[in-house]
């Protein structure tokens, strides 16, 4: 049953990313309701999640914020190491970015949906209207999984062909997530801590790149607004989830 909802969530993301590629003739639209995606999942959805199921603290500060902090400060170094080192090889293209970091996110964000498979896993062990409950959350935000995934990669200057792959890697994950949930079980501190790292990353994504880059050349209300508006739609999913 879990495998067979999870399924769901793979025409989801696969719809995410297709979204995602038929309008980049609005380019910094994209953007800018990418960057909204990614805000209202780490502020809204992830960050509450990793606070929950990562309870303890250390020096008064819970570890999933301490995680947190990390994951922001791991992805500016890891971009500022590659960024170096493309520059050091005379590299000029995509704006100085460094393709390694897109795929890098990418398959961040993979990984990110293979865990939400195990919790789809996870929730039907417990019952079947938990696992529908947690179904129903995962499928909704696997929608902004895609759509994120597709326009990351592109974004630091991957080739479309590498962009579609990460999106297919994304779409499976989550059925890769919840079969294996029929073999071991994730402990929640860990899945808590995990999410916690992975929040960090996203949002440094989000503020650092694709919101100053859906911004420079369109500086336009409807950018804004289309970063506002992917921020509401999480916040709705996770209501509705709720």
């Amino acid at each position: 049953m879990a495998v067979f909802v999870a399924l769901g969530a793979f025409l989801m993301t696969l719809a995410g990313g297709w979204t995602a590629q038929r309008v980049t003739d609005r380019r910094h639209l994209v953007l800018g309701l990418a960057g909204g995606l990614m805000l209202g999942v780490v502020g809204l959805d992830l960050l509450p999640q990793a606070l929950r199921a990562a309870g303890t603290e250390v020096f008064g500060v819970p570890v999933a914020l301490l995680l947190f902090v990390a994951g922001f400060l791991l992805a500016h170094l890891v971009e500022r190491l590659l960024a170096a080192r493309q520059a050091a090889h005379g590299a000029e293209e995509h704006g100085h970015r460094a393709p390694e970091v897109g795929l890098t996110a990418a398959a961040a964000m993979v990984g990110h949906s293979a865990m939400d498979g195990v919790a789809i896993g996870a929730a039907f062990q417990v019952g079947g209207g938990m696992g529908l409950a947690v179904a129903l959350a995962v499928i909704a935000h696997d929608f902004a999984d895609g759509f994120n995934t597709f326009t990351l990669t592109t974004l630091y200057g991957n080739a479309r062909r590498k962009a579609v792959a990460m999106l297919v890697a994304d779409a499976l994950a989550p059925v890769v997530g919840a079969a294996s949930t029929a073999f071991f079980t994730i402990p929640e501190a860990f899945l808590g801590s995990y999410l916690g790292l992975f929040g960090g990353v996203l949002l440094y994504l989000a503020a650092a790149e694709i919101l100053p880059e859906a911004h420079h050349a369109h500086p336009a209300r409807s950018t804004l607004l289309c970063t506002v508006a992917g921020a509401a739609f999480i916040w709705l999913v996770v209501g509705l989830a709720g």
